[in-house]
């Protein structure tokens, strides 16, 4: 694969960066790996900058055919991919509806739907090479076409919850809210170039999230189950939402990802949900139900680690926001923000929320294992200074209350922040909320929790949650000089340059109490002895093509 010289050198020099700071742990591997394999570079390319070989992939392991792999998780009802808005959605449905591109547990990118990609000098122009051979369930060729089809569906900011418009931002007139003329040119039909308005480094990692499911062109809205032409090993047999999801394998058509990357091993997928009560599950686990957990939190990873299970450890960037909308007051002051944010101490809510099983953040939702992250050091603690800015706003008798899910570690974190509250003299009620209460209105809420799941690069969550109008912006910040220096961050390809334009933002995002940003999550999955490649993987992605199970 051929780049052009600005970006190639800028890889190299990675490369060089990371064999003499790997130590410091200012650059890591998972973020070189990621950032070269965003720009073009294969894994193993990626690896051998590095001096390294590239791990043995899963699916060149040995494993056992057949089968049914049971895992406790919610199922939720389904909607139009673009529209996802859980990962437990975009899981169920990936028995089916692939994606253009896969985020590996080593944070290497790699092809799927897509066989490569190459990006110019500057990263405002990029070339898409559809992999060949691959055909949908009904029979019809992947082409360009349904790659131009999906993109265009994505680039539709008059839809309402369209995250993938956001992501797709270099791609849309602003003016329309649609694909802006000349965004993309079909060369032939296995090559499609995207022509971006602006530099974006994010846009092949934002095609692995999973809104980004590739559906076929004909489907026009709804529930993708209901007639599921897909491009998957998997078919979904059973859809009963809050009870159990099914996927079995489609054995009446050939996956074309068997002869490049192994699988389907397992039969039978079930997903079934136990709530979100923890002991619910370990009751399942106990009965023998499950054979994995979806993942596991609190002191229950002590209680399954003593069930003889086996335990699978991702360091990520998932977090939890407890965050203050600003359409509503009186959050809409920013001296009431900066004060309940000054009356908490983080490391008391990742201890009492999380049992310390990960590491304090500074309120700005961008993590030391994001490749831009700029250490600008976190908010100080100060309950009689947070008093002191109430009664300047006139909000010092007011009663906050803060809403959560009642999943066990959320719950915990926001009652571990109530008590601080309160401890500074705050007047807080709590409320905690059930999951089919909670997510219909996640957006809406004046003062509550949401958790977030990682990305690989700062500006994306930036750009997904904080920008001006973004669909998932719960917090309804709007800041112009904060929407101006992302779209400066995004155009900077290289991770130390783009550091410094993420020390302001992070500033801003501090000075502007945007949010309550506790702590960043190490996440845990348990198994049964004889699952095979169902690892954690930071993102929550489930890779069914990976699985499976010795009997």
């Amino acid at each position: 694969m051929t780049h052009h010289s600005t970006l190639k050198a800028d890889i190299h020099a990675a490369a060089r960066m990371y064999a003499e700071e790997e130590k410091s742990g200012k650059l890591s591997r998972r973020e070189f790996l990621t950032r070269a394999t965003a720009l073009g570079l294969t894994a193993p390319a990626a690896y051998g900058l590095l001096g390294l070989t590239a791990p043995t992939p899963a699916w060149a392991q040995d494993k056992p055919m057949g089968g049914t792999l049971r895992m406790q998780m919610e199922t939720l009802a389904l909607k139009d991919p673009r529209l996802f808005d859980w990962s437990e959605m975009g899981n169920f449905a990936r028995g089916w509806l692939e994606y253009l591109v896969e985020y590996e547990i080593d944070g290497t990118l790699r092809g799927m739907l897509l066989d490569s990609w190459e990006a110019n000098e500057d990263a405002s122009q990029f070339t898409l090479n559809v992999r060949q051979g691959v055909t949908w369930n009904n029979g019809d060729p992947f082409t360009a076409d349904d790659v131009i089809f999906n993109i265009t569906r994505w680039c539709d900011g008059t839809v309402e919850g369209n995250s993938m418009a956001t992501r797709m931002s270099t791609l849309v007139d602003p003016e329309t809210s649609q694909l802006r003329e000349g965004a993309i040119e079909k060369v032939d039909d296995h090559t499609v170039v995207l022509n971006l308005s602006a530099p974006d480094i994010a846009i092949i990692v934002s095609m692995a999230d999973y809104p980004a499911s590739i559906v076929h062109p004909s489907y026009d809205g709804g529930d993708p189950s209901d007639n599921p032409i897909g491009t998957g090993a998997y078919l979904p047999e059973e859809n009963q939402v809050g009870v159990r999801q099914t996927l079995v394998k489609n054995e009446e058509h050939s996956w074309w990802g068997t002869d490049v990357y192994g699988g389907p091993y397992l039969d039978r997928i079930e997903y079934i949900d136990y709530g979100t009560d923890p002991s619910a599950i370990v009751a399942a686990v106990e009965s023998e139900e499950i054979d994995a957990t979806y993942q596991s939190s609190g002191d229950f990873i002590d209680i399954f680690d003593s069930l003889g299970w086996e335990k699978s450890e991702a360091i990520t960037a998932s977090t939890v926001t407890i965050r203050f909308n600003q359409d509503s007051e009186p959050y809409d002051n920013r001296d009431v923000r900066r004060a309940l944010m000054m009356a908490v101490d983080n490391a008391v809510i990742l201890e009492l929320g999380y049992n310390n099983l990960g590491t304090v953040a500074e309120d700005h939702h961008v993590c030391p294992i994001h490749p831009e992250y700029a250490d600008i050091g976190p908010v100080p603690v100060d309950p009689a200074q947070a008093m002191e800015l109430l009664e300047g706003a006139g909000y010092a008798d007011y009663e906050f209350e803060l809403i959560s899910i009642d999943d066990d570690w959320q719950a915990a974190s926001c009652d571990a922040t109530a008590a601080q509250l309160r401890d500074a003299g705050i007047n807080v009620a709590r409320t905690v909320l059930p999951g089919s209460t909670f997510w219909n209105d996640w957006l809406k809420y004046p003062f509550s929790a949401t958790e977030w799941n990682m990305r690989p690069l700062g500006v994306q969550i930036l750009n997904l949650a904080y920008r001006t109008g973004a669909s998932w912006n719960e917090t309804a910040f709007s800041n112009e000089e904060f929407d101006s220096l992302l779209d400066e961050a995004n155009g900077i390809a290289d991770a130390e340059a783009r550091s410094e334009v993420m020390a302001k933002l992070e500033t801003i995002m501090q000075e502007e109490g945007v949010t309550i940003q506790p702590f960043w999550r190490s996440l845990y999955r348990h198994y049964r002895p004889g699952v095979m490649g169902a690892e954690m993987h930071p993102t929550f992605e489930h890779h069914h093509y990976k699985w499976a199970i010795e009997s």
